[in-house]
């Protein structure tokens, strides 16, 4: 199927529908297609965190999860 010919059965389907839940649904996700939003908008200081965070992980210093869970067990039970 097209573009055009999936344009013109969204446009059909969307004049049949009496149905605003799906009607506002629809307008959401082409809002977000058509706009240039920025969904996550971060600090400097966000970033820098973030940044470090990769880095710390690029050079292997981080926990794996049951390792956080172990911590965690042992911090809970003191």
């Amino acid at each position: 199927m097209s573009g055009i010919e999936l344009k013109e059965k969204l446009i059909n389907s969307i004049n049949k529908t009496d149905n605003e839940e799906l009607l506002h649904e629809v307008y959401r996700l082409l809002e977000i297609e058509n706009d240039d939003i920025e969904i996550y908008k971060l600090s400097d200081e966000q970033r820098m965190a973030i940044s470090l965070s990769q880095e710390q992980i690029k050079n292997g210093e981080f926990a794996t999860n049951q390792e956080a869970d172990n911590e965690i067990e042992e911090w809970l039970k003191s």
